[in-house]
Parts: structure tokens; sequence; C-alpha cells
């Protein structure tokens, strides 16, 4: 459902997702994307071992395999040679970012790496407490060497069960070690929000945001427990864009049923419009929600 949102949100503010590469962890997703007009490129004997369900919570045994994923695509491109944006699918576009990452004039055009502040300050994600749902690589050979190195750090990351964390402590090595210049957009600027503004910062940027005062590139439902909790964040945030009946379906199925009037998936299933629904009040959300139970225990209404 997240990759589908992806591609529907994306179409319906007329982003060019031509240059979009898929690494699939199983045939049922290939198929659904490769329905929807997306590049694909599944290696098997790569992801066979990717559990295909979603993680029941941040962290879990599930989690950390599904983390891997995340090392081998970005590998493999990067030793082609290519500079790339890398984002999870909980990603939602505003503006097309790749415009501010390829901005000669910017006055940190000279970093090699950027990533997206996660926000989180706790100590095992210092120094740079960068968010691995998100980020710019320009190719050379200090960030090459980086993603070479992650990639043989596959057993720490087992360990730890994050992806994250592992990149992180990398980040600083490689700083350190072979120059490699790392620029972290941070949370206290307004173009790359994610779910610590819209968990910790629900009143102060989220309000503004709502009332159309902030003008962010992305947004990342990042900092969620579940898939579940995210689903329901961005249909209140007026960011979902896929009609229920294509929710769990397969592409064969989809395309069999009579809703694929236009012969495709994107037809069948996206909305030019976000489909909002209402969860929680004490949640931020686009429009309000005041009358919802609250997700928090004594939770006050974001309106």
């Amino acid at each position: 459902e997240l990759l589908m949102n992806l591609v529907c949100s994306s179409r319906s503010r007329g982003f060019d997702l031509g240059n979009l590469l898929l690494f699939p962890t199983d045939l049922f997703s290939k198929e659904l994307a490769e329905g929807m007009g997306i590049a694909t490129y599944y290696a098997e004997k790569l992801m066979e071992n990717i559990p295909q369900e979603e993680a029941a919570r941040y962290g879990d045994a599930t989690f950390g395999h599904i983390m891997m994923a995340k090392v081998i695509c970005v590998q493999l491109v990067s030793e082609l040679g290519y500079d790339i944006l890398f984002q999870d699918v909980d990603v939602i576009w505003y503006k097309d970012p790749l415009e501010f990452f390829h901005d000669p004039t910017s006055a940190i055009a000279n970093f090699d790496v950027y990533f997206q502040d996660d926000g989180n300050r706790q100590e095992r994600y210092a120094p740079y407490s960068a968010n691995s749902g998100f980020y710019y690589i320009r190719s050379n050979q200090r960030s090459r060497l980086l993603f070479r190195t992650m990639m043989y750090s596959g057993d720490l990351i087992f360990a730890c069960r994050s992806h994250q964390q592992i990149l992180i402590t990398l980040l600083a090595e490689a700083n350190s070690l072979s120059g490699l210049r790392v620029k972290v957009l941070s949370r206290d600027e307004d173009d790359f929000p994610g779910g610590y503004h819209y968990h910790m910062k629900r009143d102060s940027y989220m309000k503004d945001f709502v009332k159309g005062k902030k003008d962010p590139y992305i947004f990342h439902m990042s900092w969620t427990l579940n898939k579940d909790d995210k689903l329901k964040f961005l249909k209140q945030m007026g960011m979902w864009y896929v009609s229920d009946e294509c929710v769990h379906k397969k592409a064969t199925d989809i395309l069999s049923g009579t809703s694929a009037a236009g012969g495709d998936i994107v037809s069948a299933c996206c909305s030019a419009e976000p489909l909002f629904t209402c969860y929680y009040k004490d949640k931020p959300s686009i429009k309000s929600c005041a009358q919802s139970p609250p997700k928090d225990k004594y939770g006050v209404s974001f309106w």
C-alpha cells in the first residue's frame, strides 16, 4: 500500500517517475510496481531471505532482516557510479527534492552525502542523528567506500536490528578516515520534515503545516510503531491517494477487476485528490478530527 501511495501521490502532483528504480524483496511487490509503470530490479538470490511480512514493530527481528534490503540496493547502484536519492516508501513529495540537491549555487553543494535529520538525539544515533530513510549520495570514491563498508557490516545490523545506528557509526568513521563530507539537513529547518515534527512539533511546525504556512520538499512519516499507525497518520494528514478496493491485493487481482477500466493499476487505484479519514484527535490532521478518540492516554485534541 505504501508503494502504491508513493506512486499515486507523486503522479497526482505531476512528478516524473522515469528515474525511479524499485528494489522489490518479493514477486508480489515486483508485479505491483511494474503494473504501475515503475522500473524494478529483482535479484532473488539477494532477497530470498528477506521476510515478506512487515515488521510488527520498529527494531524487531523482522525489521532487522528487512534493513538488509536497504543496504543491498544502495550498494549495488553506488558501485555503478550513479548519484542516488534513496528513500523509503513512506515519503511524500511536495516539491522535487532533486532540484535541492542539484543546485550548484547552494551553499551546501560540496558535500558527498546528505541526510534528513531523524530528530532523535539518543546517544546511539550520535553524532549525526541521520535518518536512513531519506538521503542523497554523490557518487565518488568516498561514498562508494562508505556503502561497500556498510555491506560488509551485515552482522552488526542483525545484532543491533538497526540499519540506521550502524550507518551513523560508519558515517563518523568515514568522515575521519576518508574525509567523507556529511551534511544532515537540520530538524530546525522547514524543508525536510518527518516523524519528529509530526509527534514533537505538533503545536508549532504541524499547526503551520496544515495552515499552508510551510513549503517543504517532502514529508517523511517516520517515527511510527508499525505500518498500521503509519497508514492512519498518512490518511488523516491528507497524504493518502490509494482507493480502499486496491489495498492488500495482488496486481493480477486488481487488473482482473472491473474497476481497472484504464487497463493499468494507476487508473484503477489512484485518486487525483487525497482520501481523508479521521482516526485520532490528538495527532495532527489536515482537517479537524476533534470528535475522534485519542491515540495516547490523556491525549489532547490537535484542533
